[in-house]
This record gives structure tokens, C-alpha cells and sequence, in this order.
């Protein structure tokens, strides 16, 4: 399995205090993800997060309906957060959150040189996307620019 890395930062002009809960929000994942995509969480809210957290989603990939389902691995307020897939449409996805307004995600695709495949024809394009978005979005919402670091190997 080839694991692939996205990373993004962003600095934002407030304090830790006001940042870091507008992320601990799983309601707020809805409003910094692209509206293309038809993202929503299905966990009834409010969602007490903490290690262990379980949160599910639902959206459309390309068209194609997907549940989603993550676990809250690491709640260290207000410095970072790590959230990993157990299911969904990756082989793999373990994301960092930081306050860095840092995002990390390593992931990996099923299915082997069709999954290689999907990757170059769009997986990447897409998760770059919408992972500007959010940088956009976040920073319509808490301040900042709208500009930021960007590295996807």
C-alpha cells in the first residue's frame, strides 16, 4: 500500500481560545468543506469530543454516495487533534489538526493500481481542493488570509 501526504497551514489572527473550539465543533466540518461534495454529519449532535469520539458522515464522491466514519485518536486542546478513518473510502486516512492551523493527512487508496490510478486522475486534484476550501473558508470565518502553505508529494 503507498501511503500519500497532504499538508496544509494557515495562519490565523486570534487566540488559541476562540480557534481551537470552532474546530472541536463537528458542525462546523460542514461549513468549511466545498458544497460539491453534499458533506453532512449524520451523528446526532452535540457530539462530546474526546479520545474516542466517534463521528460518521455522509457525502458524494464524483456522484457516488459514501458513508464515512472516523474515531477521535488524540484531543489535546487547544493545541491538535488527530482523527483516523474506520471506514470510508480510503485504505487509509489518519489527519492531524494543529494550531498551527495545520492539517496533515496520510492516506492511501484501496484497490491497488486502480486505486494509483484514481489518485492521478482526480483523488489528488480533489482532496487539494477541498482542503483550499476549507483554508478559504476558515479564514472568511475566524480571519486571516487566505493564503498558506501547501504541500501534497
Amino acid at each position: 500500500m503507498r501511503i500519500h501526504v497532504l499538508e496544509r497551514q494557515q495562519r490565523i489572527e486570534r487566540p488559541l481560545a476562540e480557534v481551537f473550539p470552532f474546530y472541536a465543533d463537528a458542525a462546523n466540518l460542514e461549513r468549511i468543506t466545498p458544497p460539491w461534495l453534499g458533506f453532512e454529519v449524520t451523528t446526532p449532535r452535540p457530539i462530546a469530543m474526546g479520545v474516542g469520539a466517534l463521528i460518521e458522515y455522509r457525502l458524494r464522491l464524483h456522484g457516488v454516495p459514501v458513508r464515512w466514519r472516523t474515531r477521535i485518536e488524540a484531543w489535546e486542546p487547544p493545541y491538535r487533534f488527530i482523527d483516523a478513518q474506520l471506514s470510508g473510502p480510503y485504505a487509509l486516512w489518519h489527519h492531524t489538526g494543529a494550531t498551527v492551523l495545520g492539517d496533515r493527512v496520510r492516506y492511501a487508496l484501496p484497490l491497488g493500481l486502480a486505486g494509483e490510478a484514481a489518485r492521478a486522475l482526480f483523488v489528488r486534484r480533489d482532496l487539494e481542493r477541498i482542503f483550499d476550501y476549507r483554508r478559504d473558508a476558515v479564514a472568511k470565518l475566524l480571519g486571516g488570509p487566505a493564503s498558506g502553505g501547501r504541500r501534497s508529494p
